[in-house]
């Protein structure tokens, strides 16, 4: 599958204009990015989220750079056969690695279908 980096961007900020606006409230100090591939070329890593999560954030949490849960595009062309596809992939690894901002693990998310 090919597709514009900005249509992907695009992709990306519509599946975040999904996600209710109570849960993106709840999420403090992190940004969004969208990236061609991860560092090191795994190209079967959709997206990550780098970070401290909201459950393991203490007293002494402050004045740090934000979270970032970043969306890589060449890997999830990949995996995607048609654009109804990449818009499908693209929702669930942004649901996947904002669950991770709440502190949900790899474990919880295959659980409930996020994986």
């Amino acid at each position: 599958m090919e597709m514009s980096s900005e249509r992907f961007e695009e992709l990306v900020g519509e599946a975040l204009d999904e996600v209710p606006v109570e849960l993106l409230s709840l999420m403090n100090n992190v940004v969004f990015l969208v990236e061609d591939s991860p560092p090191g070329g795994g190209d079967d890593l959709l997206g990550v989220y780098e970070g401290t999560a909201l459950t393991d954030r203490g007293w002494d949490y402050s004045g740090t750079l934000p979270d970032r849960i970043t969306i890589f595009r060449l890997p999830t062309l990949k995996v995607c056969n048609t654009e109804t596809d990449v818009v499908d992939e693209v929702a669930i690894t942004v649901v996947h690695e904002i669950a991770h901002h709440f502190g949900i693990d790899d474990n919880r998310l295959h659980e409930l279908g996020w994986a």
